[in-house]
């Protein structure tokens, strides 16, 4: 019964991206070759040219259905397809120089070449982008439905029907829940869709009715049930999707192992763990270190200036903050407070209203002028340009006893700033809320998120700083 609007679909994206990759093609000859603008010596005719792009439409197409680049993205992110297309076209491109090694073609245009995977990399992208959106509007105003049964009306159930309720734009519907124990009481009827029937009557109901995934949600008393439901499922052409009861214990995005033959859950998959993913970060963060050094050193320069005239003491604050495998270092600010006797312990926490700062201090913790030094910081591989902040070991030692996974945050290098940051959670507020921010941060980590959280923190200009 799986509808055949996803099909559709993927035919339509298998087209779109073949139809893509042969705009790019006469993009890049245009570009190369009749433009001015650039050098336009052709040692080879256009349809010399025009056989190598539909050879790679071909090897682009076939790779990204081997590497499930056409599957359902309904509950997929944008992120995830932009990285599983990039690695299909770069695997793509290889077997492209294969072939053309292999025949002795020699004489393609290199300048061609690069424009013309460029132009297809970024208007497959773009057009993917616009699709995706205009879905997600399509669906929030009720078109391209999939519709969703529930077995267990518990807590378990009751929290995925709250939860798909907030997203909108994924199409989903309940028809409503099988439950062979509960019943809705009179406050209950009004929030959730009707209890329609017990478990054992799955089958029956999956014949008389539309449904498109079946949603376990069943306490682990229930485990026995499991196959049979899953055989009524198969048989009827409906998919079956489980939440583990357990699922509060798991990460955002449950990442499964094979350990000596036997499927495991890896109760803590973090991305940075993988090293070329550790790559990508460190080498962004370093480039765009040097240049947010370089931009902003007239501004630091003047910041230098005005808490040397303002008031007296160091120009640089450092302070100890406790980082990456829980290894503590020195953080760089300019300093927007009093000096502190050598004598006197600080373990007091920013307030809005601080005593402590400066008139110049102020200023620049209002604009986060001060948090300008630890760009240094990220260049000497202390800190990232986006990650969990880093707290004083005093914090750090309170915090661990009294906030859950509060230490998660340390698996990866502190940041200039954050997804909690970016949201508004700054000074005094609730450290909790910051650390459930990180650890989704953690376990969501793509380049194209730290770019979107780059964005909203200058976009939304830290107001909640002080």
């Amino acid at each position: 019964m799986i509808r055949r609007n996803q099909r559709f679909l993927t035919q339509m994206y298998i087209a779109a991206d073949f139809g893509v990759i042969q705009c790019s093609f006469l993009l890049a000859w245009w570009v190369k070759f009749e433009s001015d603008l650039l050098t336009n010596q052709n040692s080879l005719p256009i349809e010399k040219y025009m056989i190598w792009s539909l050879a790679y439409g071909v090897l682009a197409i076939c790779v990204g259905v081997l590497s499930s680049l056409y599957t359902p993205k309904r509950k997929k992110r944008f992120a995830d397809e932009v990285w599983r297309l990039v690695q299909s076209h770069g695997i793509a491109f290889f077997m492209l120089m294969s072939l053309m090694f292999f025949f002795k073609e020699i004489n393609i245009s290199r300048a061609y070449l690069a424009i013309y995977m460029i132009g297809n990399v970024l208007f497959t992208l773009f057009y993917r982008y616009v699709v995706k959106v205009q879905l997600k509007r399509l669906r929030k105003k009720g078109f391209n439905r999939q519709f969703v049964l529930i077995l267990g009306a518990g807590s378990l159930g009751q929290r995925f029907y709250d939860n798909l309720r907030n997203y909108p734009e994924l199409g989903y519907e309940v028809t409503g829940f099988l439950d062979d124990y509960r019943r809705w009481d009179r406050t209950e009827e009004g929030r959730y869709k009707p209890i329609i029937g017990r478990v054992d009557q799955l089958e029956e109901f999956l014949s008389t009715h539309l449904v498109d995934e079946v949603i376990l949600a069943l306490p682990l008393d229930a485990h026995d049930r499991y196959s049979h439901i899953i055989n009524v499922c198969e048989k009827a052409g409906v998919r079956t999707l489980i939440i583990p009861d357990f699922f509060d214990y798991l990460p955002a995005r449950p990442y499964f192992d094979n350990f000596a033959g036997m499927p495991m859950i890896n109760v803590r998959d973090i991305p940075l763990d993988i090293a070329v993913n550790r790559l990508m970060k460190r080498a962004f963060d370093i480039l765009f270190s040097l240049f947010a050094i370089l931009l902003t050193s007239p501004v630091m320069l003047a910041v230098a200036i005005g808490v040397r005239m303002t008031s007296s003491g160091p120009i640089i604050f450092k302070q100890e903050r406790v980082g990456l495998n829980r290894r503590n270092f020195m953080m760089y600010k300019f300093r927007s407070m009093k000096v502190v006797p050598e004598d006197v312990v600080d373990t007091g926490w920013s307030t809005k209203d601080d005593p402590r700062r400066t008139v110049f201090g102020t200023f620049i913790r209002r604009t986060s002028l001060d948090e300008l030094p630890q760009f240094f910081n990220v260049l000497l591989g202390h800190m990232s340009v986006v990650g969990p902040r880093p707290e004083r070991p005093y914090y750090v030692n309170q915090f661990k006893d009294e906030i859950p996974k509060y230490m998660i945050k340390h698996h990866v290098r502190p940041g200039i700033t954050g997804l909690a940051q970016c949201k508004g959670l700054r000074g005094d507020t609730s450290i909790k809320d910051r650390i459930e921010q990180d650890i989704f941060y953690i376990e969501n980590w793509s380049l194209l998120f730290d770019i979107k959280i780059i964005w909203k923190t200058i976009r939304n200009g830290l107001k909640n700083a002080y």
